[in-house]
C-alpha cells in the first residue's frame, strides 16, 4: 500500500527539463536573435583563422625558398624568374624592377635613393596589411562577445523573475532553474570570445615575423641595386649529395682440397 501511494506522488510531480533549447524557449526572440549573432561570430573567427594559416604558411615557405635559390641568381630579373606568381617576394621584386627602371629619370643621385626606398616600404605595408586583414574583426569578437552572451543572461534572469513575480511565491527550483538556464548565454559568449582572442595573437605573432623577414629581403634588395649587385647576402652553401653506399665484394669461393 505504501509502495502504490509513493509511487502515484512521484508520478503526480511534473519533472522540470532545463537546458539549452528550453533557456532558448523561454527567452524567446531575443535569445534566439543572441545565439545566432554569437554563432555566426564564431564561423567567421574560425573561417578567418584557417583562411591567414593558409596565408601565413604560403609566406613562410616562400622565405625559405628565396634564402635557398634567389641570390644565387646575377640579377633581380633573372632572380624573380625563379619565385612564384601572386606571392609576397616577388612583389617586392617586382616593385624593386619598376622603380629601378624609373629612378634613372631623377638626376639627384639622393632623391633617386629615396624614391627606391619609398618603393620598397610601400610594397611592404601593402604586403603586410592584406596579411593584417582580418584580424580586427577577431580583435572584435574577443571584446565584444562576452557582452553579446551578457545581455542574453540579463535578458534570460529578466523574464524568468517576471514569471516568478506573477506566482507571487516560488520554490528554490523555479528560482534557480530559469536563472541558471539564462547563464548559459554567457557561457556561449565566453566559447566564442576566448578562440578568437587567442587566434588573433597567435597569427599577430606570425604576422610581426613575416614582417621581419620580408623588412630584411627588402634592404638586401635594395643594397643590391645601390651596388650593382656588388653587395648581396651570400647564399646557402648547398647540402651535399649523399655518397652511394658501396657495394660489398662477394665473397670468395672455398677452395677445395
Amino acid at each position: 500500500m505504501f509502495l502504490e501511494i509513493l509511487t502515484l506522488t512521484e508520478s503526480a510531480v511534473p519533472e522540470s527539463s532545463f537546458g539549452f533549447w528550453s533557456a532558448m524557449e523561454e527567452g524567446g526572440p531575443v535569445a534566439w536573435t543572441t545565439a545566432g549573432i554569437l554563432a555566426i561570430m564564431l564561423f567567421f573567427s574560425i573561417y578567418i583563422l584557417i583562411v591567414k594559416i593558409f596565408e601565413q604558411n604560403k609566406v613562410l615557405k616562400q622565405a625559405k625558398d628565396v634564402r635557398r635559390t634567389f641570390w644565387r641568381a646575377s640579377s633581380l630579373k633573372e632572380g624573380t624568374a625563379k619565385l612564384e606568381k601572386d606571392t609576397a617576394y616577388k612583389q617586392i621584386v617586382d616593385d624593386a624592377v619598376k622603380a629601378e627602371d624609373e629612378h634613372g629619370r631623377l638626376k639627384d643621385p639622393m632623391e633617386a635613393h629615396d624614391w627606391m626606398h619609398g618603393s620598397l616600404s610601400r610594397s611592404e605595408d601593402m604586403i603586410n596589411a592584406k596579411l593584417a586583414g582580418g584580424l580586427p574583426f577577431l580583435a572584435t569578437v574577443g571584446a565584444t562577445a562576452p557582452f553579446i552572451g551578457l545581455f542574453g543572461t540579463v535578458v534570460g534572469i529578466y523574464n524568468a523573475l517576471l514569471k516568478i513575480g506573477a506566482k507571487g511565491s516560488a520554490a528554490i527550483g523555479d528560482v534557480a532553474g530559469p536563472v541558471g538556464e539564462a547563464l548559459i548565454m554567457t557561457a556561449f559568449g565566453l566559447l566564442v570570445a576566448v578562440p578568437a582572442v587567442l587566434a588573433y595573437n597567435w597569427l599577430q605573432a606570425r604576422n610581426k615575423r613575416i614582417a621581419e623577414g620580408l623588412h630584411s629581403f627588402s634592404t638586401d634588395v635594395l643594397a643590391f641595386i645601390a651596388s650593382d649587385g656588388a653587395v648581396k647576402p651570400a647564399a646557402p652553401a648547398a647540402a651535399p649529395a649523399k655518397a652511394a653506399p658501396a657495394k660489398k665484394a662477394p665473397a670468395a669461393a672455398p677452395v677445395k682440397k
